[in-house]
């Protein structure tokens, strides 16, 4: 079967518009009519989307790439998954799992585990790899995720010219999106070459004056000099981070005075207790799912800051009445159909074998997610906005 005869049913046939999960009655079921209302609705929302991808090449691209994997590959990707099940906190659970080099260890799992997952999350509406605040209820995932990047340009006050520093860059989509919105130039760092390279080539084509580097943020000291960025932002990388306020030190040290930052990150909040026996099992579960190996929290963040020297400014949830699962679930029930599709195909041996293992995994406890955003235990959510005041 050709590849683009499996691309139009999951894009198309299984692409949902919302869960009945997140409310306690059943919804009627939308007429032709307001089907058509919603999705002019979706498509006037305004947000600039002339550096957006082209999702039917990019999902393309990134099928091809899973098809193509080895076997030591898949096995490498699901044995990365084991940094997931510690915690930066408990130094001596990381070294009891990862041994006494476990910075090191988290280093390469972190490498083959985004060498796969930039590609999986390509395959539907994560290409950018989060799931963004909740801005819009009219808007998709898609749109929600450009109304909160145009959001950071407005917070950190970015304008034609200036340089920005983007920590966790990716595939260079965000970035090219910042760019393209205020006229900025980025400069992105990540630590999986396979995704700065397809940020580099992405930006080449589009004439992008981004830049890219290959750089891992656990490895201090940043490689920039002094007062070199007038602005910064992160989204989702912070868990990653092995020593927050050694890292905000180097970000205020690159920093321009009185420049901005802003954070967008995974926090536990104060209705999450690590005693209660179902808080905790939950934790187990969605920790692996979105990738976090810290779990901070708005405290540990704002003192981290503040002891680097910046003043934090803004502190708060970014979504609507501070609830990410109305998209968490969007996304989990597309990728679930994807899921029951690629089973079928692996079953008549029209896919590889191996699909059936990455998507299994791929898609476990989506609903774990939604469950902790409901109970408001947990956020991917949470922003800060600070600034480098310089007396």
């Amino acid at each position: 079967m050709a590849i683009t005869m499996i691309y139009s049913p999951i894009v198309h046939a299984f692409r949902p518009k919302h869960s009945h999960k997140l409310h306690s009655a059943e919804p009627t079921k939308p007429t032709a009519a307001a089907k058509a209302h919603e999705a002019r609705q979706e498509s006037s929302i305004e947000v600039d989307r002339s550096a957006s991808p082209n999702r039917k090449q990019t999902f393309l691209t990134s099928f091809r790439y899973l098809k193509n994997l080895t076997p030591k590959q898949v096995d490498d990707f699901m044995a990365s998954y084991i940094i997931y099940n510690v915690d930066w906190a408990n130094e001596e659970e990381m070294i009891a799992t990862l041994g006494p080099n476990y910075q090191q260890r988290v280093h390469e799992c972190l490498v083959t585990y985004y060498g796969v997952l930039n590609h999986m999350c390509a395959l539907g509406d994560v290409e950018k790899m989060y799931i963004p605040p909740y801005m819009d209820k009219r808007a998709s995932v898609l749109d929600n995720q450009l109304l909160y990047e145009e959001s950071i340009a407005r917070d950190i006050g970015l304008k034609p010219g200036d340089k920005v520093l983007d920590l966790g860059c990716g595939r260079g989509r965000v970035a090219a999106h910042m760019a393209s919105f205020s006229g900025a130039q980025v400069t992105g760092i990540n630590i999986d070459p396979n995704q700065v390279g397809q940020a580099r080539s992405f930006s080449n084509e589009r004439g992008i004056p981004n830049q890219f580097f290959v750089h891992d943020f656990n490895d201090l000291p940043l490689p920039f000099a002094d007062n070199t960025f007038d602005a910064f932002y992160q989204i989702q990388a912070l868990s990653l981070c092995k020593d927050l306020p050694g890292l905000f030190k180097e970000v205020y040290r690159v920093m321009k005075p009185s420049a901005k930052i802003s954070l967008l990150d995974w926090v536990s909040l104060p209705a999450y207790n690590p005693q209660n026996e179902e808080h905790a099992a939950l934790m187990r579960r969605v920790k692996p799912l979105i990738g976090a190996v810290g779990t901070p929290t708005p405290g540990s963040l704002a003192k981290a800051l503040e002891d680097a020297g910046f003043t934090v400014l803004v502190s708060d949830n970014a979504s609507i009445d501070g609830l990410q699962a109305p998209l968490i679930d969007k996304v989990d029930i597309y990728f679930r159909a994807m899921q029951q599709l690629i089973l079928g195909l692996v079953k008549v041996h029209v896919l590889p074998q191996h699909f059936k293992t990455l998507i299994n995994r791929f898609c476990l406890d989506g609903q774990a997610f939604v469950k902790m955003d409901q109970m408001r235990l947990t956020t991917t959510s949470y922003r800060m906005i600070a600034q480098k005041l310089v007396i």
